[in-house]
């Protein structure tokens, strides 16, 4: 317990000193540093989103060794599935897929219906727990880096992430490379680069999780409106990004 202790303060000194150092570098210049400094250490999840395919690209440009993987709730877009084919294709890559446990679903749907998300915000985040939360952290137990594409300007919930963060519960750091990229600097990169991309993004679906809680938005309307807009701005995450503390 004394040595993990010794081991996670030594790994939050450092991650104040990372923010400071990479405060006006490239998201580039990142990702080259933790190929360099963490390999093998290093894992990155996709939900292969805007921001995750800019990320994909860089990385498949740079180390193709790097783990990239995505989870796969069972309640997927058929153009998100399309766009996973697409990129493995396109990149000469094999994207990992991680599923929940069988058994853990089919209880959940049993005792609590196969939309049960929609009845009240305590069933929502049973099955994002279920369906992604336990399964990126059974997957992410052998990394000591994870890698997101999220943004500070997705939602109220992000506005406070840093770069380089802590992550209590995984008991790891968490790089968000792309936090202060705007929308308009990821689909300039997307075009400029041709990266694949989700088509549903075309269709107004700005943020894409699973089909039956993702709609589109209007245009001007915030991306993640178009998640679980049933509920409050607050509660509109599955658990994954919240349990984090910049240091």
């Amino acid at each position: 317990m004394k040595e993990l202790y010794k081991t996670t303060h030594k790994m939050k000194e450092r991650i104040n000193e990372l923010n400071k150092i990479f405060k006006t570098s490239t998201a580039q210049d990142i990702l080259r540093f933790l190929i360099k400094e963490y390999p093998c250490k290093m894992a990155f999840s996709t939900s292969l989103g805007a921001e995750d395919q800019v990320l994909t690209d860089m990385i498949a440009k740079m180390d193709k060794c790097v783990n990239i993987f995505t989870l796969d709730t069972g309640r997927m877009f058929y153009e998100t599935y399309d766009t996973l084919d697409k990129t493995n294709h396109f990149y000469n890559i094999n994207i990992e897929i991680v599923f929940p446990e069988k058994r853990d679903v089919e209880r959940m749907v049993h005792e609590n219906g196969i939309n049960l998300f929609y009845e009240k915000v305590e069933f929502r985040k049973l099955c994002c727990n279920i369906r992604k939360t336990l399964p990126l952290k059974k997957k992410l137990s052998g990394y000591d880096i994870w890698i997101t594409g999220i943004r500070s300007q997705q939602s109220v919930t992000r506005q406070k992430m840093k770069l380089f963060e802590w992550d209590e519960e995984l008991n790891m750091m968490k790089v968000n490379p792309l936090i202060h990229w705007t929308e308009k600097e990821i689909w300039d990169y997307i075009r400029k680069n041709k990266v694949p991309y989700n088509i549903l993004h075309d269709k107004g679906y700005l943020s894409i999780g699973c089909a039956p809680c993702t709609r589109a938005v209007e245009k001007g309307e915030p991306a993640r409106n178009g998640r679980w807009w049933w509920e409050n701005p607050e509660t509109k995450e599955c658990g994954i990004h919240l349990k984090v503390k910049t240091v």
